[in-house]
């Protein structure tokens, strides 16, 4: 290894596949498992935010769009309906979206009793954060089903981001990624990765080499994170250029 390069932060590498969000819904539904209710509510926690945006573009204000959003999340990992899971259905942000909508259409005059009975649910959020951030959607004519996949698009990408930033601080390499980090979205100028260099004491040919291997390993957890969420590896590709295309237009 060339001095002053950095090694390559130690990862499990790709498991796409092993865990999806499908077959953590279908085994919440058909099992008793606390394993499996525990990743559904991890996976509700992570994409809380697209769904709470969707139902406040409804025209619900803050505490009513909190409210609905909690018991839809109660109702959600309730396993009666999870039994109902068909991951044949679609891609897992197209069911959780017609859950969504089935809920509201039908079960909004029992939200304040869905929330405040018997079904708790420990997912939580700051409230005026989540309008703080709300304060700052793009006030175009974007319909609310559009808002929710954008919003689930950087959901998913942040999701990745973390994950990325945590395997560079398990590795002992917090200075690394917080250097390298603004090139997973720009080009480097001319000359650009000297001044890091310098900081880093690392030859400018050696950063360029981290830099894509920074590149490469977060393009592998935005992949993993699709695999999750749609039924078939063929379609993690086409998933993919969607998201893609929605964050660009967002």
């Amino acid at each position: 290894m060339p001095a002053g390069e950095q090694e390559k932060p130690a990862s499990a590498g790709p498991q796409v596949f092993a865990t999806t969000h499908w077959s953590v819904v279908i085994s919440a539904g058909h099992q008793s498992s606390p394993n499996a209710q525990e990743a559904l509510e991890k996976l509700c926690r992570t994409y809380w935010y697209p769904l709470y945006a969707y139902v406040r573009r409804q025209g619900n204000n803050p505490e009513d769009a909190q409210d609905l959003t909690q018991a839809f999340f109660a109702w959600f990992l309730d396993r009666s309906f999870l039994r109902q899971a068909d991951r044949e259905r679609g891609r897992f942000r197209s069911f959780l979206l017609t859950s969504l909508n089935h809920f509201l259409a039908h079960e909004r005059e029992r939200a304040q009793a869905l929330k405040r009975g018997g079904r708790q649910v420990h997912i939580r959020w700051d409230l005026a954060a989540a309008e703080n951030r709300y304060h700052f959607e793009p006030t175009s004519e974007t319909s609310p089903e559009n808002t929710f996949d954008q919003r689930w698009a950087l959901a998913l990408f942040h999701q990745a981001l973390g994950r990325l930033r945590l395997e560079y601080a398990n590795a002992g390499k917090n200075e690394l990624f917080e250097q390298l980090k603004t090139f997973l979205t720009n080009v480097a100028d001319d000359g650009g990765y000297e001044g890091i260099a310098a900081r880093l004491d690392m030859a400018p040919g050696s950063i360029a080499v981290a830099v894509h291997r920074l590149r490469q390993r977060y393009g592998e957890l935005v992949k993993e994170e699709i695999a999750h969420t749609v039924a078939s590896p063929a379609e993690v590709q086409d998933e993919l250029r969607y998201l893609i295309e929605l964050v660009g237009g967002s």
